[in-house]
Parts: structure tokens; sequence; C-alpha cells
């Protein structure tokens, strides 16, 4: 009786059977290959021989010393810019924007503005390419068609330009899901609050300052963790345009990754590498929802 009260409906158990095949697939093509990953970060392996020669840590010491590596991480560090700072502002605004008035279509601007979150980051990258073209790319043909031709420019191969072109790509890409998250949450916040606070003689600015961000805390700690997460482990788009250059002006550690283990064959440093940009990755992930649950609980 006891164990009915404890567990009511079906058995425990059942519930751990239905998660089994999931559960296995995640060990066997996630969590196994990441292990996989941190014990080859401490060979000398080629990634053809059979042999694999332990040197401890010195694929570590020499990731460390590595300015390619600093030079990408970076890079990454600039990409938190456009992938989460700018994304998360722009959602905020549009969010607030589409739900605060009544607007015609209101369905439709939803479904553009989600849109690039939607489409593969590969064809994403080959229609960005294609735009940034400096002979027959729009953007170009536009500034000239409205007489800015001196600003015309190779976006892509200008080493000045190249990393804020393609991180533009990113903050295009990222922003629809931040505003659909934006818009989900402020569901839940009661309009009530909004009536209360303009009889008091609150503006529009304030209201959203004051009650829309903070009943978005959780939903914006959802957007910073995915969109940093997105800016530290972007490889396919810097692939499609850039491949790194010009020179490394757009060299990123996802592509560092790459380059090491299949152009380079240094498959235990490429894993060194790819094992540090996971523990960061998790140190922001956790650090961020330490903060977040700190934030509640002293709300609370």
């Amino acid at each position: 009786m006891r164990s009915n009260q404890a567990y009511p409906g079906e058995n425990k158990w059942k519930g751990w059977l239905y998660l089994l095949p999931g559960f296995l697939i995640y060990l066997g093509f996630t969590f196994y290959p990441i292990l996989e990953t941190v014990r080859t970060s401490f060979y000398e392996w080629n990634g053809f021989s059979a042999r694999r020669d332990w040197i401890g840590l010195q694929n570590y010491r020499v990731m460390f010393y590595d300015a390619q590596f600093t030079n990408a991480f970076l890079h990454n560090l600039i990409f938190i810019l456009f992938f989460c700072v700018l994304p998360v502002l722009l959602g905020l605004l549009l969010a607030s924007l589409l739900t605060r008035k009544t607007l015609p279509g209101m369905t439709f601007f939803r479904t553009v503005l989600f849109l690039p979150q939607v489409i593969s980051m590969v064809v994403v990258g080959v229609i960005w390419r294609w735009i940034f073209n400096p002979q027959f790319g729009p953007l170009n043909i536009l500034l000239k068609a409205v007489g800015l031709g001196s600003l015309t420019r190779a976006w892509l191969g200008d080493f000045a330009l190249a990393l804020p072109a393609v991180g533009s790509v990113g903050t295009w890409v990222q922003y629809g899901f931040c505003m659909i998250l934006f818009l989900a949450g402020m569901q839940h916040i009661s309009e009530e609050y909004y009536e209360a606070s303009s009889l008091d003689g609150a503006n529009a600015f304030q209201q959203f300052l004051h009650i829309t961000i903070p009943g978005l805390r959780a939903e914006i700690g959802v957007a910073l963790v995915t969109t940093i997460i997105a800016a530290l482990r972007v490889f396919d788009l810097v692939y499609v345009t850039t491949r790194g250059g010009p020179g490394n002006a757009t060299l990123v550690v996802g592509f560092l990754i790459y380059r090491s283990a299949f152009q380079q064959n240094r498959i235990g440093y490429a894993s060194a590498v790819a094992t540090v940009l996971m523990i960061i990755i998790l140190a922001i992930s956790l650090l961020i929802r330490r903060l977040q649950n700190g934030n509640e609980e002293a709300k609370e």
C-alpha cells in the first residue's frame, strides 16, 4: 500500500524501461565519443597508425602556448557579441513590439522572423556567401544602386570586416529563436501588472524594464546558455563562408579542431582542444544556471 502511494500509477521501473532506448543511444553516440576524445587527448596519434604514443599533458601544454588557439578562442569570444548579446536584445525588442500592441498579420511576422532559425546553417552560409560576394553579391549591388558605391567591400575577404560579417550572419540566425522564446514567456506575465503600472504613471520603457525583463528571467537564462554555446562551438558557418580566412581572421576553435585533426593529422592535439572547449562550455552553462537559481532564491 505504501509503495502505491509513493509511486501512483504504473510501476516505477516501466519509466526507466521507456527511457532505456534513448539512454543507450546517448551512451553509444554521445557519452562514449566524449570519453574517447578525452582519452585520445593524452596521446600522440596521426589517426591512421595502430600505435598511439602516450604523452600525458603534452598536447595541453602545446595548446596553451599555441598562438592559433589563443587567436581562435578570442574570435569565439567576439562571436558571443553577435550570437548572444545582439540576438537577445533584438529578441526582447521584437517580442515586446509583437505582444504589447495588436498588429495585423501577427502570425506572418512571427513566422518570417523565426524562419532563419529553421534553415540549415550550411544553407545559411551558402546564401550569405553569395550575398557578400564582391562582384555579383546583392549587398554591393544595393550599395551601388543607392549611391554608396564607396562602401562596397570584399566583405569576406577583408581582414578587418570578415569576422563582423560572419558574426552578423549568426545574429540573423539566432534572434528568431530568442524572440519566440521570449514571446512564449510573455504569455505568462499577468496583464494586471502592466495595468497597475500604467495607473502609477509608468511609461512603456519603464514597464519593459521593471516588469517584462524580470518576468522573463528564466527565458533569458535559457537564451544566454543556448546562444553562448552556439558562439563557442560554431564551425559549419565559418567552414562554408571563409574556412577561417582570410589568413586566420575568422579562425575559431571548432575550425581549428577540424584543421588539426583532418588536415594536419594531429588527432591527439585536436582532442585536447575539443576537451578544453567542452569544459569551457560546461562551466559557462553551469555558471549561468547557478546565477539564475541564485536570483530566483533571492527573489523568493
